[in-house]
C-alpha cells in the first residue's frame, strides 16, 4: 500500500484514522459440557471394550470363519467419530 504523501508531510491525521482501530471486542462464551453425556460416552466406551473382548474370545472359540476385526473395527471407528464430533463442537 502506498502512503498518502500529503498527509505524511502535513502530519495531520485523516478523519478515517480512528476508524482503523478496534473499538470493542465481543466474545461468545463456550458451552458448558454436559456431565451426563460425558458419563454416557464413558459407559459406551466401556461397553465397546467389553464387546470387543467377547468378540475376540467368541470368534476363535466357536470357529466362526471371519476375522473378529470385521465386527470390532466399524464399532470402534463409528464410536470414535461420534466422540470426536462431540468433543470438537
Amino acid at each position: 500500500m502506498f502512503s498518502n504523501l500529503l498527509q505524511l508531510i502535513a502530519r495531520r491525521p485523516s478523519p478515517d484514522y480512528e476508524q482503523g482501530f478496534v473499538h470493542e471486542v465481543r466474545t461468545v462464551p463456550r458451552r458448558v459440557r454436559n456431565r451426563r453425556i460425558e458419563r454416557l460416552f464413558f459407559l459406551a466406551w466401556v461397553l465397546i471394550a467389553i464387546k470387543s473382548a467377547v468378540v475376540l474370545w467368541a470368534v476363535p472359540h466357536y470357529h466362526i470363519p471371519f476375522s473378529p476385526f470385521w465386527v470390532i473395527g466399524p464399532t470402534v471407528i463409528f464410536a470414535a467419530l461420534c466422540t470426536a464430533v462431540y468433543w470438537r463442537r
